[in-house]
């Protein structure tokens, strides 16, 4: 399982950073929602992503959180396909 801990994030490069320290990602993680879904398929073998803290963002994030989870239900729509489970909760 992977904790992402968004409580108090208020820069897009935050974000981004948070993002690769709870996945692990590599250094040459791009730091946008392409990169993010290329690195879930290669990088990530979690079968679970707990998200907190989204409620403590500026609402100039919600697009970019909705943009999140847009990739991570597409991901798990597409593990689902493949027979391999996958899922992610918001805890707020």
């Amino acid at each position: 399982m992977i904790t992402l801990d968004l409580t108090d994030c208020k820069y897009l490069g935050e974000l981004h950073q948070r993002i690769k320290k709870a996945f692990d990602f590599p250094d040459f993680y791009g730091e946008n929602w392409d990169a993010f879904w290329d690195l879930l398929w290669s990088e990530c073998d979690a079968d679970k992503v707990v998200i907190l803290g989204e409620h403590t963002m500026p609402k100039e994030f919600d697009w970019h959180l909705e943009k999140m989870h847009e990739v991570l239900y597409d991901f798990k729509n597409d593990c689902a396909k493949d027979g391999e489970r996958f899922e992610f909760e918001i805890i707020s």
